[in-house]
């Protein structure tokens, strides 16, 4: 009988490995002691399952009557003729195996953190009162285990489209996949089935992605960078030293920007001229005429960009000092005249005094000087002091009086 029952095994596992795949009902390999045979019905005859997972295995049996089970147990990849171990007690699994098996004759195996190695036929193994009455239902339930892993492009331009792949090796059963992006899930992108599709990519899709299945977020994949390449942007230009710029200082100025690749080609203008080349762009002993608008121009592989300008202000002292004397013309004994001070400087001036030459003591302030009712006495040479914060200058002017007679 035991012949018999070997020889019907290696004969079914044979006829399992060169067929399509079977129904969920499995014949049990019966002694045939009692003339009637029993079945084993697996709920599922193959599962795909995350490495680290938990799964179960489920299903029901028959047996023939006047047999009692006395026991019931999990094995795999049953090799005929020889006496299957119990999982329970295989050191591999005994940590990671719980059985059940109830009145209606229904049992289920759960396997706990789940390993590549266990990929294995598992098969439910029936022991009777009957010595020789002792069954296993083949082929049984085929495990396959897998990981998550990220299909995607490394690099992709701005303004394209790019798909991410969650891939697995074998077909989970109804898995609803959740993406991340550097750890936070993505709740406003486009997710369709195992896919996360970005319909134009922008520079802020730049970053680290994992996908997971709903129920187990925990066995994530391993993470996939995208790098997204792009032109220049947030360009800027910092001033250095910062603060008031006086003339015959030295002033650099720096250019930042954002692009992929990085910005290797800076350009540098005053207004619409250009000034120079490179990151930096310094003005040594800066003079007045240096004062105006700078902007920066960043360029790579994919386009340029140009800085908001940036104002330089150069401060000095007074410069081109001039007197001029109203009205114009001979100047006559008991005229009026007013003598007007012009500068350039930088803030303006605002404190003009007046001096007449051998005098001490200034003879006005202000923009403008007046001498009514003029004598001969005022004939000489005059001067203003033009003064602001940086310095002060003169400018001088003759007055000659001509007397009526």
């Amino acid at each position: 009988m035991s012949l018999t029952k070997n020889l019907l095994q290696a004969a079914v596992m044979r006829s399992l490995r060169m067929a399509p795949p079977l129904p969920l009902v499995f014949l049990l390999m019966t002694a045939g002691a009692f003339g009637a045979e029993g079945s084993v019905k697996y709920n599922q005859q193959e599962i795909c399952a995350l490495k680290g997972s938990t799964v179960f295995m489920n299903g029901t049996f028959t047996h023939p009557e006047g047999l009692t089970v006395t026991k019931t147990f999990w094995v795999i990849d049953p090799i005929p003729g020889v006496e299957p171990t119990d999982l329970s007690k295989d050191p591999d699994y005994s940590s990671r195996v719980g059985f059940l098996t109830d009145e209606q004759k229904r049992f289920s195996l759960k396997l706990s953190d789940v390993m590549k190695k266990d990929e294995h036929w598992f098969c439910f193994r029936i022991i009777t009162n009957e010595e020789k009455a002792r069954w296993t239902g083949v082929p049984g339930v085929q495990l396959r285990v897998t990981e998550l892993h990220v299909e995607a492009p490394e690099e992709v331009t701005e303004g394209q489209t790019a798909d991410l792949t969650c891939k697995t090796t074998c077909s989970l059963t109804d898995p609803k996949f959740i993406w991340y992006k550097n750890g936070r899930p993505l709740t406003t992108k486009t997710i369709k089935n195992n896919q996360l599709h970005l319909q134009t990519v922008s520079s802020e899709d730049t970053g680290s992605y994992s996908c997971a299945v709903g129920g187990s977020q925990h066995l994530s994949s391993t993470a996939h960078s995208l790098r997204v390449r792009y032109p220049p942007k947030r360009v800027s230009v910092s001033i250095s030293p910062s603060g008031e710029i006086v003339e015959g200082s030295s002033v650099t100025l720096t250019c930042r920007s954002d692009g992929n690749p990085p910005v290797k080609i800076f350009s540098w203008f005053k207004g619409s001229t250009s000034v120079g080349e490179g990151k930096t762009y310094s003005i040594p002993n800066i003079r007045s005429e240096d004062s105006g608008e700078y902007t920066c121009q960043s360029q790579n592989d994919h386009g340029e960009r140009r800085s908001t300008a940036v104002q330089i202000n150069v401060l000095y002292p007074p410069k081109r000092v001039s007197v001029s004397i109203s009205p114009s013309g001979e100047i006559v004994e008991g005229s009026s005249v007013t003598l007007t001070c012009s500068s350039d400087g930088n803030p303006p001036v605002k404190n003009y005094t007046w001096y007449k030459e051998g005098g001490t003591s200034p003879v006005g302030s202000g923009h403008s000087y007046s001498i009514i009712n003029i004598t001969a006495d005022h004939t000489g040479l005059y001067y203003c002091e033009a003064q602001n914060d940086h310095g002060a200058l003169n400018g001088t002017v003759m007055v000659t009086v001509k007397s009526r007679w």
